[in-house]
């Protein structure tokens, strides 16, 4: 071991320290009907999850250093961050893999290989042996290439100061409420199940409901996570890049061509006229990476089956009927 990397040894020790200590004061909540095995925290205003997570988040506020070329997404879970994810890489990358049928990343990567997770992957611990993405660790993070691309679920009060007061980039992708909350409670009991086993009995859809308007959820309130991200896209518009579902599955054309010019790479009228942007939205469309192999078998989906990749559409049963109509009565009430 190098002294290097025993200062940074003994550095995250005193952060895990400082973390465990935050978390013994903070505000719990129950999440999913874990029965404490795992619990919201409230910290800053927002909510995480305890244990690991919220060391996470403090270890990823304290020690990350961003850099001006930085491009970073930033979302709550189930709003469309694995699509945008593919989408900003074979834009950044385009010049390096020109065709999109062949040899490329995204045909053999998972989105989330491709552009690293923060505060859950470079600074988690929570997946256990599938933690590290890509082996690396915060000691590493300046030997990746110029530009680097990294996600977060952070929301902006919280993120680092040294993505704030950098000329790093900021994309945030929100979705239809409706939609997310129901993604979410999918997403979260399978995960559960998964977890602890078919017999456990996660919160039913109207019992998420009821955390979801209350702002319990993980990363919420919703609303005000997203309201912060555009409050900064219209103040700092050269800083952070608003996105939204629903268009961009209505018009990828359109928003793909405000994520290159947001990232200093406008397709030029050569590529336009070739096909380049038919080709990565082809590339990087729901069907085609739900069909890959790596987002079938790979290391992502063994933690969590087939569901990261939305289908692009919530079916309208019953529940989410019951929800859109309780939701119209909440807020008007």
């Amino acid at each position: 071991m190098t002294i290097t990397q025993s200062h940074e040894n003994e550095a995250l020790l005193v952060l895990e320290k400082e973390a465990k200590k935050l978390e013994e004061c903070l505000p719990k909540a129950d999440f999913m009907g874990c029965n404490k095995k795992f619990q919201l925290v409230r910290y800053q205003d927002y909510w995480h999850l305890d244990k690991h997570y919220i060391k996470n988040t403090y270890t990823f506020q304290k020690q990350f250093q961003a850099q001006d070329s930085d491009f970073i997404i930033s979302s709550i879970p189930k709003t469309g961050t694995t699509w945008l994810k593919s989408l900003l890489f074979a834009v950044v990358n385009r010049v390096h893999y020109p065709n999109t049928r062949e040899n490329h990343p995204i045909l053999s990567g998972h989105p989330h290989d491709l552009v690293y997770r923060l505060e859950n992957g470079i600074y988690g611990e929570f997946y256990g042996e599938f933690g590290k993405d890509n082996n690396l660790c915060p000691s590493t993070l300046d030997d990746i290439p110029s530009p680097r691309l990294f996600s977060t679920h952070v929301p902006y009060t919280s993120l680092p100061e040294s993505i704030k007061k950098s000329e790093c980039r900021i994309i945030f992708i929100t979705r239809n409420p409706l939609d997310s909350l129901v993604s979410q409670w999918h997403f979260y009991t399978k995960t559960a199940k998964n977890l602890y086993g078919e017999d456990f009995k996660p919160y039913s859809l109207e019992d998420y409901f009821k955390n979801f308007m209350d702002g319990k959820i993980l990363y919420g309130p919703f609303f005000e996570h997203a309201i912060e991200y555009w409050k900064q896209s219209l103040e700092r518009p050269h800083k952070v890049l608003f996105l939204k579902y629903e268009d961009l599955k209505d018009d990828p054309t359109l928003q793909l061509k405000r994520l290159a010019e947001f990232v200093g790479m406008p397709f030029s009228p050569q590529e336009e006229g070739g096909g380049v942007i038919k080709d990565i939205i082809e590339l990087c469309s729901i069907k085609n990476l739900k069909e890959l192999d790596v987002n079938k078998n790979g290391k992502v989906v063994q933690i969590y089956p087939d569901d990261y990749l939305l289908s692009g559409n919530i079916k309208q049963t019953g529940l989410t009927v019951w929800f859109y109509s309780s939701y119209v009565e909440t807020v008007l009430s």
